[in-house]
């Protein structure tokens, strides 16, 4: 590692303002409460101060941040397109797609007249006849943040809403587009959150979030009138619960999803009777997950109902159209422990089943029978050990196409199209990875990908999905990072990332920890690593560490680890848990000051949240087991490793002052040197997912790869 350091950087030193904090018979005095005020001037000067020593600790790095953000430059095809999809308007069908240009940060969304159905354009000609919907580069002009939240073409194709988010706050304006004409309608609807859905060509209906950040109410607004006159469709007042919204694939109805973290409801109405009282499918019942998919005349449904034939990894079920109980729930498929179904998409002569099985996502195709029944069916079969594996809804029912999304960590995202009556599967696209300047082209045979297993300290086993170059000597030489997550049953499963050669070509390990906490392993695997069995998901993450160094993939001092939000607090845990593990620390908006935030819940990530982590606000034992692992709170007098925490000053979902204290925090205690610096960046215009636009967004993630590198990669 270099060396050439900035001395003359000195790191801030955030004011010791003791806050006491009081619960269950238990004072914790925070000094940095304060930081959290962003309209203080003082903390906006701390921040800046702290973006200050951050660039000149890492201005070293100057040259190796170019060279990966050339890395990712030189081999991505800037102008590109995506595979098209048919959709249908009445008589007239279309091929929809987006494009990006060189130079162009955001995309292009675009459709043209499909003459052949089966037919999509040539992405490699110019495409006559060529409509744009919304140029996004156009769209956000100079912004310095720019994000669309919904886009939604109406059903006679005449009519283009759209949401757009200029600060980072996922508070978004709506705007509706005269498809015809290209001007905009008067109709502007500000504050929505993510959810639109289409009724004719008359009626949009949207969602809106509360101060908390929880979409409760969808909203109807009837084109032409005052937004200030739209009729409130649903409203959810218990704050344990979500809502979200979408029309079925065949546009006659709207569905509208209501769910916690254990419970969950849909309600329908038709598109058209827009004004009509949507009806429950089956009432809400604690514990009791389901899942709808439209399917002509009936319903599918995906659910864990133990009494309709359910388990913890999910049935499947019809109903009919006008189900209003699971009384008249048909089993399909009963509960099969270790293959949990995820979702179901049905079309006229098959029903596709998307599905986890030993780690691993799957695909089950389902013909229907003459009287619109599902069969078994039968998995598809890939011929890689590892990959990830998506189904891509068309919006053509009566398609006999099923399209899928493929990669692995040495596959690129491929696009699959499978002909269900022939069995011939096409690829329609496989992102082109282009020729580097240096290393030449990419060959997925020059790398190699293993899964692995660790032993927790409980004996479960954990996997690890690897990939490095060949001939890699397993003798602790290489350096390496580690990413991880798991939470909410989300899965981290392996994929090709261009960004991800610029580590493997200067000789890095990459591995993904599928730790308790995650759906890797169904529903089990996640329901052992929440509440009061959190702590499995950090132990876990270490013994994959470990797993590596003893197997020879690295050593300690040449480990970094890498998470985000959720997975921030995971790297936060295990820097106390297991400080002498790891080189080095990349956690990105982190959520390290977990029990503060669930204990206050006026703010997001609280009440809905209880079901995730418990409830320390009523429950002392859950306050107590909360205490034990929250990373802000169990800091050490340890040598800790070198630690960069990346944040954004308009999140939403984890506020800026969780790093801000942390970092402030790790810095009285932390026995680290020189070259273990702790630093903290925040971006000033920016949200949850951090900056916007492609380009910005390479710098910003060569930014975070090169003070890896630097990190755990020894001087020549």
């Amino acid at each position: 590692m270099t060396d050439q350091l900035d001395r003359a950087a000195t790191a801030p030193t955030a004011a010791f303002r003791p806050t006491v904090r009081s619960h269950h018979g238990d004072d914790f005095a925070d000094p940095y409460e304060w930081l959290r005020d962003k309209e203080n001037p003082e903390v906006i000067g701390y921040l800046e101060a702290e973006n200050a020593y951050t660039e000149a600790r890492t201005g070293h790095l100057a040259e190796l941040r170019e060279a990966i953000f050339t890395d990712i430059k030189s081999r991505t095809k800037e102008t590109d397109l995506s595979v098209p999809s048919h959709r249908r308007h009445g008589e007239r069908g279309y091929w929809y797609y987006t494009r990006t240009v060189e130079g162009q940060d955001y995309p292009i969304h675009c459709r043209v007249v499909a003459a052949d159905p089966t037919t999509p354009p040539d992405p490699e000609r110019p495409i006559e006849g060529e409509e744009v919907l919304l140029d996004c580069n156009a769209e956000a002009g100079d912004a310095e943040f720019f994000s669309v939240g919904a886009l939604g073409v109406s059903p006679d194709g005449s009519l283009l809403a759209y949401s757009t988010d200029l600060s980072g706050d996922e508070r978004y304006t709506i705007k509706i587009k005269n498809l015809g004409t290209g001007e905009l309608l008067p109709d502007e609807i500000p504050d929505t959150v993510y959810g639109i859905a289409w009724a004719g060509a008359d009626h949009l209906f949207y969602t809106r979030a509360d101060s908390a950040w929880r979409p409760y109410l969808v909203r109807r607004h009837r084109l032409g009138t005052d937004v200030a006159q739209d009729v409130d469709v649903f409203n959810e007042p218990d704050e344990r619960y979500w809502v979200g919204l979408e029309a079925s694939r065949d546009e006659r109805w709207i569905l509208i999803g209501v769910g916690s973290k254990l419970t969950t409801e849909y309600l329908i109405l038709g598109t058209e009777e827009p004004a009509a009282t949507p009806r429950s499918i089956a009432p809400r019942r604690q514990g009791v997950e389901y899942n709808v998919e439209v399917a002509g005349d009936r319903l599918l449904i995906l659910h864990n109902d133990p009494q309709r034939d359910g388990g913890p990894d999910f049935a499947l079920a019809e109903a009919p159209l006008d189900a209003t109980s699971p009384d008249q729930w048909r089993t399909v498929l009963p509960h099969q422990a270790g293959v949990r179904l995820t979702d179901v998409t049905a079309y006229a002569g098959h029903v596709v089943l998307g599905l986890r099985r030993d780690g691993l996502t799957g695909l089950r195709l389902l013909p229907r029978g003459a009287d619109g029944t599902p069969g078994a069916g039968t998995d598809l079969e890939f011929d890689e050990p590892l990959y990830t594996v998506d189904h891509v809804a068309g919006r053509d029912y009566a398609s006999s196409t099923v399209r899928y999304a493929f990669t692995s960590l040495v596959t690129p995202d491929s696009v699959v199209d499978l002909d269900v009556p022939t069995g011939a599967r096409t690829v329609r696209k496989r992102t082109e990875v282009l020729d580097h300047p240096v290393h030449g082209p990419y060959r997925s045979e020059d790398y190699v990908q293993v899964r692995e297993w660790a032993t927790a300290a409980d004996g479960t086993k954990i996997p690890i999905s690897i990939v490095h170059k060949a001939g890699l000597e397993l003798d602790g030489s290489a350096p390496a990072l580690i990413y991880g997550y798991g939470s909410y049953e989300i899965s981290i499963d392996p994929s090709f990332r261009i960004s991800q050669l610029s580590l493997l070509e200067r000789g890095f390990v990459y591995a993904i920890a599928h730790i308790r906490g995650g759906g890797e392993l169904g529903r089990a695997w996640y329901e052992n690593g929440k509440e009061l069995t959190k702590k499995n998901t950090f132990s876990d993450f270490v013994a994959c560490a470990e797993h590596l160094i003893e197997r020879g993939y690295t050593s300690a001092d040449r480990l970094a680890a890498r998470g985000g939000s959720a997975g921030g607090l995971l790297m936060g845990a295990v820097a106390n848990l297991a400080p002498e593990t790891f080189r080095a620390i990349h956690a990105a908006v982190p959520f390290v000051d977990a029990l503060t935030t669930i204990l206050d819940p006026d703010l997001p990530l609280t009440v809905t949240e209880w079901e995730e982590w418990g409830d320390p606000l009523h429950d002392p034992e859950v306050y107590a087991y909360m205490k034990s692992y929250s990373p802000y709170e169990n800091l050490r007098e340890v040598a800790y490793p070198a630690i960069l925490a990346t944040t954004s000053l308009n999140d939403t979902r984890v506020f800026y002052v969780e790093p801000a204290k942390w970092v402030a925090a790790l810095r009285r205690v932390a026995h680290n040197g020189e070259d273990r610096p702790i630093l903290l960046k925040t971006e000033m215009t920016a949200g949850h997912g951090g900056v916007s636009g492609r380009y910005k967004s390479w710098r910003e993630l060569a930014f975070e790869y090169a003070w890896i590198i630097d990190q755990v990669t020894p001087s020549p």
